[in-house]
């Protein structure tokens, strides 16, 4: 029920307490927001980076590619490839900010060795090998930060919701509620004191 319909020093309390704590909850909901908006923009700036990195190292790995399918044959080039092994180290584990989980992908870091004779190959097709290596790692640092970006991204959201819940709807409706049974208090005060003001003058003549 509206508290308001009970302009008591109690629903005074109880509305004054419900506006300290929504004004507290919007300055902390606003702290976390822009303290997750600074991260999110500097994962973003990082995942550019890299992105401009995968580009280059892509480009790179295709050229020397097409150069080892024209000089040892796109067929020697494919039965190479299977010797390459699965990827099987990727490690995923998470870190919280402010409350939100944030995924660290790790991967064993190994020297790069050729899987495959070096009978039929070239150095163009350990070019290639060695530039999507590079690619896989960089890709696995990209999936992180992009993985990331897109949780903040929704809490921020979020974030951003509550808060202006707060600001727009609770602050508003509990200052004026804290005004209306302030003065409604206020006026019952003053109509207390003026009749007691007339007992006292009627003793009085009397």
């Amino acid at each position: 029920m509206d508290v308001s319909l009970f302009p008591t020093k109690g629903n005074l309390i109880q509305a004054r307490n419900t506006l300290r704590l929504s004004r507290q909850g919007y300055e902390l909901l606003d702290k976390k927001r822009n303290i997750l908006i600074r991260e999110m923009m500097m994962l973003i700036d990082k995942a550019e980076q890299i992105q401009s990195h995968i580009d280059i190292t892509f480009r790179e790995a295709y050229e020397a590619l097409q150069i080892a399918n024209i000089t040892i044959g796109i067929s020697t080039v494919e039965q190479m490839g299977y010797a390459v092994p699965i990827e099987d180290s990727v490690d995923i584990r998470f870190r919280s900010i402010m409350g939100v989980e944030i995924p660290m992908v790790t991967m064993v870091q190994q020297e790069i060795t050729p899987r495959y004779g070096f009978f039929r190959t070239n150095a163009a097709l350990d070019e290639a090998y060695k530039k999507f290596d590079k690619v896989k790692k960089l890709t696995v640092d990209l999936a992180e930060i992009e993985n990331a970006v897109y949780r903040l991204a929704n809490n921020i959201k979020k974030t951003q919701k509550r808060a202006n819940a707060l600001k727009n709807i609770m602050i508003p409706r509990y200052e004026k509620l804290t005004f209306v049974i302030q003065n409604a208090l206020e006026e019952k005060e003053r109509e207390e004191f003026t009749r007691l003001k007339m007992i006292k003058n009627s003793k009085d003549e009397k």
